[in-house]
């Protein structure tokens, strides 16, 4: 089945990161893959949540959100409650950076991801991901920069993708058109060492086998390697 922008099964969309978009953060990425866009944006609190104070550990966390108009149609702005989504995707991009941090070495202090996504074309969340270990990789770099800590404490790096099914076919980073039609959609986080830090996949109608399992996982190792390569590229360019 051709893509409608014409990748092959296993190419990704075109994907861009520019640190420092925003002066203010201590560490930020604008994230652009295909038509899905997020501001990731790093801020450091010398705390940490109550039940860790006294402990002598850092902690990583994530909030999410999109834009009025991020989408095809207007959504309200959320002032009160969280929705279970978005606490679901905040939960996922935390968990993901936390896994290769060590939160030890980052002493009591607070580093919390706030992902904006400011259009959506499908995966958002693994834009949020693959954006928000760069923002907290300039963030760290900047806290070493002021003596904080000698070694930037982290044990590795980390990526999102998205992979599924569309019409019988395994393919990789899915635009919403393809996810709304998939009939097993993935999302696969990995660190740089290959080892998996998350994955949900659902088939959305018949059961899968093992078999498609491992070529989609194939897939999405593929595909977070390039990301992984476009996340070192925009951290050269930033520190340069």
């Amino acid at each position: 089945m051709p893509r409608a922008d014409g990748r092959a099964n296993d190419e990704l969309r075109p994907v861009h990161m520019a640190t420092g978009y925003n002066k203010y953060a201590e560490g930020s990425c604008l994230i652009e893959l295909g038509d899905t866009v997020v501001i990731c944006t790093a801020s450091v609190l010398p705390e940490v949540p109550r039940f860790m104070m006294g402990g002598q550990r850092g902690w990583v966390t994530a909030e999410y959100g999109m834009l009025p108009r991020a989408g095809s149609e207007r959504t309200p702005r959320a002032r009160t409650q969280t929705s279970g989504r978005t606490h679901e995707i905040q939960r996922m991009v935390g968990r993901s950076l936390r896994a290769i941090t060590d939160l030890d070495a980052l002493g009591e202090r607070t580093i919390t991801l706030d992902c904006d996504v400011i259009q959506a074309d499908g995966g958002t969340r693994t834009a949020c991901i693959t954006g928000s270990y760069v923002a907290l990789m300039e963030a760290l770099r900047r806290l070493q920069a002021d003596g904080l800590f000698a070694k930037i404490p982290t044990f590795d790096s980390v990526a999102a993708v998205s992979v599924g099914v569309v019409s019988g076919e395994a393919m990789l980073d899915l635009s919403y058109g393809e996810d709304s039609m998939a009939s097993v959609d993935m999302n696969v986080v990995m660190t740089g060492s290959g080892k998996f830090v998350e994955l949900q996949g659902t088939a959305e109608g018949m059961p899968f086998p093992k078999e498609r399992l491992d070529d989609l996982l194939a897939l999405a190792s593929s595909g977070i390697k390039q990301l992984l390569v476009a996340q070192k590229r925009s951290l050269e360019e930033g520190s340069s």
